[in-house]
C-alpha cells in the first residue's frame, strides 16, 4: 500500500509540524501532542478541549479556533491520547470559567479523559464533560461499551464552542453539548478498508463486490455485509437506520460525511438520495453539510448524522466559526 509518509513511526509527529506551518493562527505542540488556539485563554470563557486517535481528520485538531474547540489532543492512529495531554490542554485554555471536555464513546478516550479530569480538578480546573455516542448501527463494538461516537462529534463540538463563544456558563454549554447528543444519529456505511501506517495494508478483509453497513470509523465491524449497492439504496438502508431511532419531530441538521477516500463528487450524488429519502419520510432539513469531516484514514464510504434542532440550537450552528477544517460568518 503506497501512503505519502516517511515513516509509520512519525507520521503524527510529521502531521502536526505542517499543521503548524499551514495555520499560524494555532500554537500546536509537536512534542507533547497538544494543539491550542493561539489567542488562549481567552477572558472570561469556557474552554472545550477534546481529542482522540489521529487519523480521523480534520476531526480533533482541524476544529480548533473561534467558534469551535479551544485545543484538541491527537493520539497515535487510532489510539486514544493519554491523560497528560488533556491536562496540559486544560491547563493552557483555561480562563477561570472551567473546561468541557469533549469525549467520543471509545473505552481508551473515556478512561483517560475521566482521569484527566481528575487530575485536572486536582490542580484547581473545573472540569465538566459529555460522551458522545451517536452510532445507531451496533452496541458493543470492538473499541467500545454502547454505542460509537461518531459524526455528531461535530455538531456538538461547534454547537457548544458557540454557546461558549457568547460567554454562557459551564452549566448551560454542557447542557446544550447534552442535547445535541440526545438529539443525534448516524449511519456509517464502508465501500473499502481503511490502511493504517504501521500496518500498511487493509485493517480488515472486505471483498471486492461487498460493502459494510453500519461500520465504524476504526474499521469495527457493522450490521452486515451486502453485494454492492447502489447510492439510491444505501441511502435508503442508512437513513432509515436513523430514523427509526431518532424519530424526529423538529428540523434536522444534516451531515453527509466522507470516510476519507470518497470523493465530493459522489458523496453529493449520496448527498441528493439522502435527501430523497427524508423528504420521503416527512423530515424538514434546517441546514446540509457535506464532506470529509470525521474520517478513517482511506476508507472509502460515507456516514449520515442527522440532529433534530431547536431555535437555539440553529442559531449556534449557525454562529460564526474559524478553524482550519469548518469556517464561516468571520
Amino acid at each position: 500500500m503506497k501512503m505519502l509518509i516517511n515513516v509509520a513511526e512519525t507520521v503524527v509527529a510529521d502531521a502536526l509540524r505542517g499543521m503548524a506551518a499551514a495555520h499560524p493562527e494555532l500554537v500546536v505542540d509537536a512534542e507533547n501532542r497538544v494543539i491550542v488556539r493561539r489567542d488562549a485563554p481567552v477572558a472570561d470563557k469556557v474552554a472545550l478541549v477534546s481529542g482522540g486517535g489521529s487519523g480521523h481528520e480534520p476531526l480533533h485538531g482541524g476544529f480548533v479556533g473561534p467558534g469551535m474547540l479551544d485545543a484538541a489532543c491527537p493520539g497515535e492512529v487510532f489510539t486514544s491520547p493519554v491523560p497528560d495531554q488533556m491536562v496540559r490542554a486544560a491547563a493552557a485554555v483555561d480562563s477561570g470559567k472551567g473546561v468541557l471536555f469533549v469525549v467520543k464513546n471509545y473505552t481508551g478516550d473515556v478512561l483517560n479523559f475521566q482521569m484527566a479530569a481528575e487530575l485536572a480538578e486536582d490542580e484547581g480546573i473545573q472540569v465538566a464533560s459529555v460522551l458522545v455516542n451517536d452510532d445507531v448501527a451496533v452496541n458493543d463494538s470492538t473499541f467500545t461499551a454502547g454505542r460509537r461516537g461518531t459524526g455528531a462529534t461535530l455538531f456538538v463540538e461547534k454547537i457548544a464552542g458557540a454557546a461558549a463563544e457568547e460567554g454562557m456558563p459551564l452549566e448551560r454549554v454542557e447542557a446544550l453539548a447534552r442535547q445535541v447528543v440526545e438529539s443525534s444519529r448516524s449511519f456509517g456505511v464502508a465501500l473499502s478498508a481503511c490502511s493504517t501506517p504501521a500496518k500498511g495494508s487493509p485493517t480488515f478483509d472486505l471483498p471486492a463486490g461487498e460493502l459494510e453497513l453500519g461500520v465504524g470509523i476504526h474499521g469495527e465491524p457493522g450490521r452486515e455485509r451486502r453485494a454492492m449497492m447502489t447510492s439510491h439504496e444505501i441511502a435508503d438502508v442508512a437513513v432509515d437506520a436513523v430514523l427509526e431511532d431518532l424519530d424526529p419531530r423538529l428540523p434536522v441538521l444534516v451531515l453527509v460525511n466522507g470516510m476519507g477516500a470518497t470523493p465530493l463528487l459522489e458523496l453529493y450524488g449520496f448527498n441528493a438520495e439522502v435527501r430523497r429519502v427524508l423528504d420521503e419520510r416527512g423530515v424538514a432539513v434546517a441546514r446540509t453539510l457535506v464532506g470529509n469531516y470525521v474520517t478513517s484514514l482511506d476508507m472509502a464510504g460515507a456516514s449520515v448524522t442527522l440532529c433534530q434542532v431547536d431555535g437555539e440550537l440553529l442559531r449556534l450552528w449557525d454562529a460564526p466559526v474559524e478553524t482550519p477544517g469548518l469556517r464561516w460568518g468571520r
